[in-house]
């Protein structure tokens, strides 16, 4: 039976506002709040920020621009993007969609928890032993097995949160997607100055900032430190696992592309050194209040911090129910943005290569994720599970996926001068070739130093002291599981025919280098001949 040829016109922003902030809402997570302060002060303090900024402007940004050029200019979620850009490619991009997809499961597990606390705050339920309830009361932590045993108070808040993401993805992109993060984004922002203006006037804010922002310049020495600020931009940006390509096959023909993604990749970073800011000011207020150096503390970075710590600091706040629940209702609004960011793309991927509605695989994606996320992560062993394929999605799947991508587009395929000709010709910001030489040379080198690194130090010394039974199934299970599917759905037949496309604006060939110096003076704005 032949494949159709599709008709319908492709879902769009409505404006140039609404992709920045949707954009920003995907960048901007739980990672940025929990994990970006523990790290800069294990990495040197103010001296952090030197590795940070040139790993931002090496390596951040031209992913960024990448991610973005193959979106815009092949029209699809990453599967699509791929198989247009080469046909052969389209493994990678179901790759990354999975990624995306094992992330979600477990990412909103930490949506429902925040939820769980701010309802907590109102009564500071968790004021009088704050590890002990949220390890022992709350989640019911128990040991490192595959449990089947329910805890109630994670799953119904899980459910709801899925029910929401059902909702916002079949309202579709303008409907739902920028219509959430035109209103979290603002009340984020609004949240977290105001937290950070409550926590500068809070006894001890002084020594908590000192502690983050003095510059210890000999830990510039140390590999670890650059690897850290690399890891930290990678992440935090939502770039190499098929979210930012899927935002940007949104756009409108005439985007600026590059301008918006500077925007973009600041804003996150300004947001780090916000929630920087407003963490290690509240840390320094307990630390004063036990007597102690900010330092001797536990739990600076992760769940932990967030969930045992802060509640900790809120306990001695004047106020604290009320700062409890502007903290958590933060961090709810920050990890649904970047949830729903990571699910468009799954539900995108499969809508193209099914040719089904856009209500139908949302309620396909919210009940088969919904229900694994339930089934795995409301349970006694929930946090075990998270914390390992977490570890392993992350470090291993999403930098294996940047770097087969960058040596694939530069190198194999060749669509360096392509897609940076695309670039030039929709934005404002011209990109030149030391764009390509970041992409094909510094970022193989470094994402290759990182990934072996950690997989030989996973191998030789297991993570969290965990059976190696676990981390087989949780951690390398969670890879392989990825790979697999990679290569199952790519062998399911497109319902849509993905032949007939041309990619606008087209590249003169015969004049490359006039072609990459600006736009084409022919560019009239027409498809040429595209079927959207």
């Amino acid at each position: 039976m032949a494949t159709k040829v599709q008709s319908t016109e492709r879902e769009q922003w409505s404006h140039q506002t609404g992709f920045i902030l949707a954009a920003i809402g995907s960048a901007v997570g739980l990672g940025n709040i929990w994990r970006f302060p523990g790290v800069a002060y294990e990495g040197g303090g103010g001296a952090f920020l030197v590795p940070y900024l040139i790993a931002l402007l090496t390596a951040g940004i031209p992913i960024l621009f990448l991610d973005y050029a193959i979106g815009h200019r092949f029209r699809g979620a990453a599967p699509l993007a791929f198989r247009r850009m080469k046909k052969w490619t389209e493994p990678l991009g179901w790759f990354q969609i999975m990624l995306s997809f094992v992330i979600a499961v477990y990412y909103a597990a930490v949506i429902a928890w925040s939820m769980s606390y701010f309802v907590f705050s109102f009564d500071m339920e968790y004021a009088d032993d704050p590890k002990g309830f949220f390890l022992g009361e709350y989640l019911q932590v128990g040991e490192p097995e595959i449990s089947t045993s329910i805890v109630a108070g994670v799953a119904i808040p899980l459910v709801l949160v899925w029910v929401a993401v059902l909702v916002i993805l079949g309202l579709g992109v303008a409907g739902g997607v920028q219509r959430v993060n035109v209103i979290g984004i603002p009340l984020l922002l609004v949240a977290f100055i105001a937290l950070v203006i409550r926590a500068l006037t809070l006894p001890g804010a002084t020594d908590g900032l000192n502690e983050l922002f003095t510059p210890d310049w000999e830990a510039l020495s140390d590999p670890d430190v650059w690897i850290a600020a690399y890891s930290q931009i990678f992440f935090s940006l939502s770039i190499a696992f098929g979210i930012m390509i899927t935002y940007a096959s949104y756009q409108k023909r005439k985007a600026n592309m590059t301008s918006s993604g500077l925007v973009v990749a600041f804003a996150n970073s300004s947001f780090e050194i916000l929630a920087g800011i407003a963490v290690f000011s509240t840390l320094g207020f307990l630390a004063f209040e036990r007597g102690v150096g900010v330092g001797e503390l536990e739990g600076l970075t992760g769940p932990i911090l967030s969930f045992v710590t802060f509640p900790a600091v809120l306990a001695q706040m004047p106020a604290g129910s009320l700062w409890g629940a502007v903290f958590f209702g933060a961090l709810v609004i920050a990890g649904f943005t970047s949830l729903i960011s990571i699910l468009l793309g799954v539900s995108a991927s499969l809508q193209e290569k099914l040719g089904v509605s856009r209500r139908a695989a949302a309620v396909g994606v919210a009940a088969v994720c919904g229900t694994i996320s339930v089934a795995l992560f409301s349970t006694t062993s929930g946090l075990l599970a998270l914390d390992t394929v977490d570890q392993w999605a992350n470090n291993i799947g999403v930098v294996t996926s940047a770097i087969l991508m960058a040596i694939i587009v530069i190198w194999i395929i060749r669509k360096g001068d392509e897609l940076r000709f695309h670039l030039n010709s929709v934005s404002t910001f011209k990109v030149g070739r030391i764009w390509i030489l970041l992409l094909g040379v510094l970022a193989p080198i470094y994402l290759s130093y990182m990934l072996i690194e950690r997989i030989i130090t996973l191998i030789s010394d297991g993570y969290e002291q965990l059976p190696t039974w676990y981390l087989v199934v949780f951690g390398w299970g969670t890879i392989a599981f990825t790979v697999i599917a990679a290569f199952v759905l790519t062998a399911l037949p497109w319902r849509n025919s993905t032949e007939r496309f041309t990619p606008w604006p087209q590249l003169r060939h015969d004049d490359v280098k006039t072609a990459l110096a600006g736009p084409p003076q022919s560019a009239d704005g027409s498809t040429n001949g595209e079927i959207k």
